[in-house]
Parts: structure tokens; C-alpha cells; sequence
């Protein structure tokens, strides 16, 4: 296998009409879900997923207090959310769908996400100029070696968890990266990169449009693919469930690679594809289909047979460490907390990216394994090691609230420790 892959050669790579094929699933505000309404948060939206929760409930031969029951959550709140009072989070829906043994896009009516805050939006007004156009040209042109400099900078800085660094360096790189005559390889990285950070900080609508941008520029249909990886990640960030899955089922089929001939990039592209539609499933409520997704990740990392990079400037990488914390995850979601931390224990030390987000975010499956089981100084442990490490990360991470929140919730008093992480990751009183 040719580890100097580029994503071209005879092993698999599509032509580039198959990224013109699938662009009708990577531009635009998707639609949620088969209407013609843009996709939003409402009072018509609770009303919708109460009716959904109570039809389903009679059509089951269940009680209130029995859903409630067999979902873990409470009558009064079961009520709520079939009386359209209550807008549940993703996590609550799928509790109700698995006690009904249904997907939870049965019950969904609208994605669940938080909104960026007031000061993330500020820090992002000269990347949004930018990006129109609107900036102070320099004095003197840029260079492709000036650009790639920049982008070496950037890549460190992404993974020693200096996002806003890179934020501010943000501006004049769009800037300059735009000047260039024949600039479409310095330029993807960069629209990816701004996408990906975009997404990260829950500016969805933002990431989609750079994000289309990306696509048109990509040179290869593995290029390409890079891009539409940083869509999943945000549309499964949104709980965009379906769409997620539409996306990763449609682009993995397209560039599924012969493993006899393909070069590392492609196998390793086409397995983080399968990894996130694991992830879309498991929150569906699609057990067979997680298991289906996983074996074809696990296929293509045996075949590499080691971690490694699949887009070097944002730190992702792909083999079976990438594979062990997806598997880790699924178990959690599914609420499997036990199987979670067996995975964990086996877990070895990342040799690429040891503080990279798929570590971190594991580190967090581990915290929120450690809450499903009572283990509330096992969960904080495992919570410090991640806000030491990564502490820009961890604040833009809701999930890190649940946890923490969760924890909060069950404790009479707080410790000055628990005051200041509760502070530190913006958490709601």
C-alpha cells in the first residue's frame, strides 16, 4: 500500500464527475426532514414530537408511566413532551424510541443543537469578512511557500488546543489564499479548516457554505471526501440523523475502494466514512446497522493496520484506535457503560494525535460511562484530565456540559473544584 498517497492512481480513486454527482448532498441547508420547510426549533416542533411520542406510546400497548418507566425518565416529563411543553434532547428521544423499539427519527421533528454565543460570534466577525471579501488587501503578494508556512503553523497550533490562535490567524490567510492565481490545493485546506473550526463552534449554517466552497475546489474525490467528513461531523452535531446517514452512505459507496490496489488515503477515507455512519445509526436506534458499520471500519483498518492521518491539518486520523473509540462511544450511547470501559482499559497511548478531539471526546465517552454508573469521582477524574489537556476544546463541547451537569445534579454541595470546571465549560445554572 502506498503510504505517500495522494488519492489518485489506479487503485480506486472516482473521477471528479462523481463529486460533481454528489454535490446535491454537500451544498446548501439540507432539508429536515423530506419538507420544504428550512430547518429550525419551534413550539410547532414540540407539538409535533409530543403527538409523535403519544401515538407511538398507544400503538405500543404502553402506559405513560410505563414508557416513562422503561425510557428512565420521568412520568412528569414524558407528560410534558406529549403534551408539547417540552422539547426533548436527542438523547431523551432516543431512550423513548429504544423503549418502543423504534428509530428515534420516527419520533424527531427537528434538529437538536445548541446556538453560538454572543462572544464566539464577535471573535468570528473578521473570518465572516473575510470570507466575502471584505479585508485590506497587503502590500505585497502572497506565495504558496508563505501559505504553506501559515498552514504548518496552524496544524501545530490546532494540536496543541490554540483555537483561538488560529482564529485570528484566520483572516489573512483567506485573504491571501483567495489572491493566488492556481491556489485550489492551499485553498481547500483552508476552506476545510474554517469549516471544521465553524462547525466546532456551532456556526452550522456558516460551515455549510464554506463547506460548498471546499467541494468545488476539491482536485479528487478523496480530496472531496475530506470536506464532506467535516459535514457529517456537523450535521451529526446537530442531530441530523438522516441526513447524516444519506451523506456517508451515498459518498462511501462511491469511493469504496479494492483493497488489493488502494493506496492508504482511500481505505482510510472510506473507513471514517463507515465509522460515521455507525455513529448516525447508534443514535437512531439501529443496532443491527451499527454492527454492519463498524465491521467495514474494522475491514479497513486491518487492512492499514495502523493509525493513520486521513487530513494532517485537522488532526483526524483513521486504524483501529480510531475504530476502539467509536466502538466506545456506540456503547455509551447505547447505555452499555460496562462495554465502554472495557474498550476503554484496552485503549494503547494514541501515537499520533495524543491530545487530538477523537482522544478527548473519548476521554469524555469514559466520564459519562463512569456517571451511568454512579461513579461520580471516577467521571471527574477522567473530565480534569480532559480540561487540562484541551481546555478551548472542551468549552465548546455540550456534551462536556451533559456530563458535568448530570454530576452537578447529584450532589448536595459542590467542591471548589467542581465550582471552577462548571465555570470553566460555561455551564447553565
Amino acid at each position: 500500500m502506498d503510504e505517500a498517497a495522494t488519492g489518485e492512481g489506479d487503485g480506486f480513486d472516482a473521477p471528479m464527475s462523481v463529486v460533481a454527482q454528489r454535490r446535491s448532498y454537500a451544498r446548501g441547508v439540507l432539508r429536515f426532514p423530506c419538507t420544504d420547510e428550512p430547518i429550525g426549533r419551534s413550539v410547532d416542533n414540540m407539538s409535533v414530537v409530543g403527538e409523535r411520542v403519544k401515538n407511538a406510546r398507544k400503538r405500543s400497548g404502553m402506559t405513560q408511566r410505563q414508557l416513562a418507566d422503561a425510557a428512565g425518565v420521568s412520568l412528569s416529563q414524558l407528560r410534558k413532551i406529549e403534551q408539547g411543553d417540552y422539547e426533548p434532547r436527542l438523547e431523551t428521544l432516543r431512550a423513548v424510541a429504544v423503549a418502543m423499539n423504534l428509530r428515534t427519527t420516527a419520533l424527531q421533528a427537528a434538529p437538536d443543537y445548541e446556538m453560538p454565543d454572543s462572544d464566539t460570534e464577535a471573535q468570528w466577525q473578521p473570518v465572516m469578512h473575510a470570507l466575502f471579501g471584505n479585508i485590506a488587501q497587503p502590500d505585497e503578494p502572497a506565495t504558496p511557500e508563505g501559505i504553506h508556512a501559515v498552514l504548518e503553523t496552524v496544524q501545530g497550533m490546532i494540536s496543541a488546543d490554540r483555537y483561538r490562535e488560529v482564529t485570528a490567524l484566520l483572516p489573512n490567510l483567506i485573504r491571501d489564499v483567495d489572491s493566488l492565481d492556481d491556489g485550489r490545493g492551499p485553498r481547500f485546506k483552508v476552506l476545510n479548516v474554517v469549516a471544521s473550526l465553524l462547525a466546532q463552534t456551532r456556526q452550522f449554517e456558516a460551515a455549510d457554505a464554506v463547506l460548498d466552497r471546499a467541494v468545488d475546489v476539491a482536485e479528487t474525490a478523496v480530496e472531496a471526501a475530506t470536506a464532506i467528513d467535516t459535514r457529517l461531523w456537523a450535521l451529526l452535531r446537530q442531530g441530523r440523523l438522516d441526513d447524516a446517514r444519506t451523506v456517508a452512505v451515498n459518498w462511501a459507496d462511491d469511493i469504496e475502494p479494492r483493497f488489493s490496489r488502494a493506496n492508504l488515503q482511500s481505505v482510510a477515507m472510506w473507513g471514517r466514512l463507515w465509522l460515521k455512519i455507525a455513529n448516525a445509526a447508534v443514535r437512531d436506534n439501529q443496532p443491527g446497522e451499527v454492527e454492519d458499520a463498524l465491521s467495514l471500519a474494522r475491514a479497513a483498518a486491518a487492512r492499514i493496520g495502523h493509525d493513520v492521518y486521513v487530513e494532517r491539518l485537522l488532526g483526524r486520523t483513521f486504524g483501529p484506535l480510531e475504530v476502539s473509540y467509536i466502538s466506545a462511544e456506540s456503547f455509551v450511547i447505547a447505555r452499555e457503560p460496562e462495554k465502554t470501559l472495557a474498550i476503554a482499559a484496552k485503549v494503547p497511548a494514541a501515537v499520533i494525535e495524543p491530545a487530538g478531539s477523537s482522544r478527548m471526546r473519548h476521554k469524555l465517552d469514559v466520564a459519562n460511562a463512569h456517571v451511568q454508573m454512579g461513579r461520580y469521582g471516577e467521571a471527574l477524574d477522567a473530565f480534569r484530565t480532559v480540561q487540562r489537556t484541551a481546555p478551548e476544546w472542551l468549552v465548546q463541547q455540550r456534551y462536556a456540559r451533559d456530563i458535568l451537569g448530570t454530576i452537578v445534579s447529584k450532589r448536595r454541595t459542590l467542591t471548589p473544584d467542581m465550582r471552577e470546571l462548571a465555570t470553566a465549560i460555561r455551564l447553565d445554572y
